[in-house]
């Protein structure tokens, strides 16, 4: 064992409450108060965090965000090195969850530090839990890609994915979010919107994506959003007829999805060749 792994330097990753204050535990209470450092997402909702907690942080706190953490991690690693417990707290959830951590999870241990959790509140696994989607089987897929078109690839690579899926998305990309999503898996897929999760206007919008895309549109929801998807039926859909492969494609045009998009998600949800659906949608 190197000298290195003998120091008693270690990360803990804090689960924040997603909003509600009473779901923090007593661990995590312990851990803000004793830590030697705290890295935090944002070091003003640290504070708040540490007044409705009724606690007194008496170690240094840093800023750790996506924006600086390549830059910050080197000097947690030496804090480590002299032995300092680093905590990592986000502004809600598990660290390294799509939110800072996995970089100095992966520092930390590369360096022989043994990294450990204050497990607490997961925006997955409740938005899961509420969306009354099977959740034997899931698959977390973070944020989808920002730009219109890196979005509706990755959807087609998903879209005979049968677990249910789980996304994160912002409020003011949620309408182009549930339309693409439609356009790839197909207007009647199940899903859910979840928003501002154990806080005060906590919503759990239940229905299919064409339901959704069109309620968000006319009403769009705010806050923070998980959106979950039901899985792909098991198997290729039975082939339909030649009107209905251009009905399919229709529907996605009229949400939005370009025509060459929408003939690749209809071959594929139907497991058909893309071309043989170009031929059928122009035919005169």
């Amino acid at each position: 064992m190197s000298s290195r792994e003998n120091v008693t330097g270690r990360v803990v990753l804090v689960g924040a409450p997603l909003g509600n204050i009473g779901d923090a535990s007593a661990r995590m209470r312990e851990v803000l108060a004793t830590a030697d450092v705290i890295a935090a997402e944002d070091t003003r909702r640290l504070g708040r965090l540490a007044k409705d907690l009724g606690i007194t942080v008496s170690g240094r706190v840093v800023s750790y965000f996506e924006g600086n953490d390549e830059r910050r991690t080197p000097e947690l690693i030496e804090a480590l090195d002299g032995g300092a417990v680093v905590a990592v707290v986000t502004d809600g959830g598990m660290p390294s969850v799509s939110d800072p951590g996995y970089r100095l999870v992966t520092a930390a241990l590369e360096a022989g530090h043994p990294v450990t959790a204050a497990p607490g509140p997961s925006a997955v696994t409740t938005a899961l839990a509420l969306s009354g989607l099977p959740s034997d089987r899931f698959v977390f897929e973070g944020f989808l890609p920002r730009t219109g078109s890196h979005r509706r690839s990755r959807l087609r690579e998903l879209a005979g994915e049968p677990r249910t899926l789980v996304f994160f998305e912002a409020p003011h990309r949620i309408v182009d979010a549930l339309t693409d999503l439609a356009g790839a898996f197909g207007g009647d897929r199940a899903a859910a919107i979840c928003r501002e999760l154990t806080k005060t206007y906590e919503e759990i919008r239940r229905g299919s994506l064409a339901d959704l895309a069109g309620q968000a549109s006319e009403d769009p929801p705010r806050g923070e959003i998980t959106l979950v998807v039901a899985g792909a039926p098991a198997g290729p859909a039975p082939r339909p007829s030649d009107d209905e492969l251009r009905a399919a494609v229709a529907e996605r045009e009229a949400a939005g999805v370009t025509r060459r998009d929408a003939i690749q998600a209809v071959a594929d949800e139907y497991a058909l060749k893309k071309r043989d659906v170009y031929t059928i949608v122009h035919q005169r």
